[in-house]
């Protein structure tokens, strides 16, 4: 008990053991993790993506501060959410989305799934995913037209659109496992590298900031269930797994603290089912992604997945022995 400091031990309601991390500092380092990958996708795209990206960030910045103000609340604009949620709504879409679309998909995520459900720590799905889901529902032509990668055009209407190395994949026609893992293919603006994308969930393994269990459950799960599904083509696994939103999914939006499993069973189990789900509908369902919609189900799973999985308490007795004792 040398080392135990008794300044984290508060008396006071529960939780009575907490942390000095801050929520700024949280964000601050998943915004620089997502940066590389996001910077690559510029790299790829072009200026059209830089600009949707800054869109994106500032209409959610903007949309909270407004909110805020109207409500009469503090801005809580400076923890950074926001800040996050517009970046990765950003590394979500197609780099030929009309800035106004994807900036009202933002409005959409910050005011009706966050701050209408009570702020940072009360929504019940992550609000880039929703926000994502809202623009594939109300303009599924626009988030399904992809630009052919390095591709300079800073017009929409003059860009060459092609198909994403998951589809193509569904097809057979898949690209080759190094241009998946450097980023030399289409897709979304944030997907494309699936390196970097690693790199920046390592980075935040070992900074502290999430836990393993959900991105090696999940990808692990996609990686068994897809081996199967291809008769035990590894080559071809290998390209499911490095194309679509797999890694950006698995280590930045299924890890999130407020709609992930709390405990380390309950987020291995939400890996699993997102696995399941990812791959039942890349297999079985009409669309050849099913990232977004695994991990939002997922979220709505949550509460029942902590409630399955809770740690027993110090000296607490199951209802089935007290019976039994009785």
């Amino acid at each position: 008990m040398e080392n135990f400091d008794e300044k984290s031990l508060i008396v006071s309601e529960t939780p009575h053991l907490r942390s000095y991390k801050k929520t700024q500092n949280i964000m601050l380092k998943v915004f620089l993790a997502l940066c590389p990958a996001a910077f690559y996708g510029v790299y790829v795209f072009g200026p059209r993506a830089a600009i949707m990206i800054l869109v994106s960030i500032a209409a959610s910045l903007l949309s909270e501060t407004v909110y805020n103000k109207i409500m009469k609340r503090k801005n809580t604009v400076s923890d950074g959410s926001a800040l996050v949620t517009g970046m990765l709504i950003a590394m979500n879409v197609s780099s030929l989305m009309p800035y106004w679309q994807v900036a009202l998909g933002c409005v959409f995520a910050i005011i009706v799934v966050k701050q209408l459900f009570g702020g940072l720590g009360c929504n019940f799905m992550n609000p880039a995913l929703a926000g994502r889901a809202f623009l594939m529902a109300s303009f599924a032509g626009n988030m399904t037209s992809w630009a052919v990668p390095f591709d300079k055009s800073f017009s929409a209407a003059d860009a060459v659109t092609g198909a994403t190395p998951l589809a193509l994949a569904s097809e057979g026609n898949a690209a080759s496992l190094s241009d998946l893992f450097f980023g030399n293919t289409g897709g979304c603006i944030g997907e494309t590298s699936a390196l970097l994308l690693i790199l920046g969930g390592i980075y935040l393994i070992a900074a502290g900031i999430i836990r393993i269990h959900m991105p090696l459950s999940y990808i692990g799960t996609v990686f068994v269930l897809t081996l199967f599904a291809t008769s035990f083509d590894f080559t071809l696994t290998l390209k499911y797994l490095l194309s679509g939103g797999l890694m950006l999914g698995a280590f930045f939006m299924a890890t999130d603290y407020v709609t992930s499993p709390i405990t380390g069973k309950g987020r291995v189990v939400g890996g699993i089912l997102c696995g399941i789900l990812t791959v039942a509908i890349r297999v079985y369902g009409g669309y050849p992604e099913g990232v977004s919609y695994s991990i939002l189900l997922m979220n709505a799973a949550t509460p029942l997945i902590d409630k399955a999985c809770r740690q027993k308490r110090f000296g607490e007795v199951s209802a089935w022995k007290k019976k039994k004792q009785a």
